[in-house]
């Protein structure tokens, strides 16, 4: 029986994953963790899944490295310094990482990637994320995840072709340029759109999600395969033998 810790158990996603775990026979929620609470329970569980804010995945982390605890972290809007601490988490422990834990999404990962990969920068590419209208991060974790997707097909570095906003007199598209798009609003759970265009047609691969469920499942299915990995940084890609 797999022991797990929920980090941010209060949280939407938190809440949706305990649910999802009660479903299944092979794990069990042996501690909830929220703001403040002690992190002892780390010593004692297989694996902890956070879906929180980067100060608390920040904190976890760095408590988590002295028990060396396996991970399961889906926390969005990560900064240098978080990214480092689960880095570090991950030489002494198995940690996987994802900004979407959905299985559709890690296809729409690949399929993205091999669009790009395929049309190359000549084709205009440009990402639409949405979501509700509480979502404090912008752009979404996966709407990033998507554009990193395609820099990697063409082979770039994403850091000097994104393009976040525009506003004004931004003057042509510039060749190889990925742009990336922010909605907000109602309750929407997640749909991402990634658009390649050429000179006289235009291709679209999307997702849509209509239920935070989804997450919650995957973040269960990555749960269960990390414990006794080796210590390393680890995908969705990798828990589902795809190709990264």
């Amino acid at each position: 029986m797999t022991k797990i810790v929920v980090v941010g158990a209060a949280g939407k996603m938190g809440r949706a994953v305990q649910a999802a775990a009660g479903e299944r026979s092979d794990m069990t929620i042996s501690a909830t963790i929220d703001v403040d609470d002690d992190l002892g329970a780390l010593a004692t569980c297989d694996v902890y899944i956070d879906f929180s804010t980067p100060a608390a995945t920040l904190a976890v982390a760095c408590a988590a490295h002295a028990t060396k605890t396996a991970a399961v972290i889906g926390t969005t809007g990560l900064g240098d310094a978080v990214e480092a601490a689960i880095d570090e988490l991950a030489g002494v422990a198995p940690v996987v990482v994802a900004a979407n834990f959905s299985l559709g999404v890690n296809l729409m990962l690949g399929l993205v990637r091999q669009a790009a990969r395929a049309l190359g920068p000549s084709w205009d590419a440009e990402v639409v994320e949405t979501h509700h209208k509480l979502k404090r991060d912008a752009p979404s974790g996966t709407a990033l995840a998507i554009a990193k997707a395609i820099a990697a097909g063409h082979g770039s570095d994403y850091d000097q072709v994104k393009r976040h906003t525009r506003d004004g007199d931004v003057g042509p598209r510039p060749r190889g340029e990925i742009g990336v798009a922010t909605v907000r609003g109602g309750g929407v759970v997640g749909e991402h759109t990634a658009y390649f265009f050429g000179h006289d047609e235009r291709i679209e691969i999307s997702h849509r999600a209509t239920s935070r469920d989804i997450f919650a499942t995957g973040a269960l299915v990555a749960a269960a395969w990390v414990v006794g990995k080796p210590p390393g940084r680890y995908t969705m890609l990798d828990v589902l033998g795809l190709p990264s």
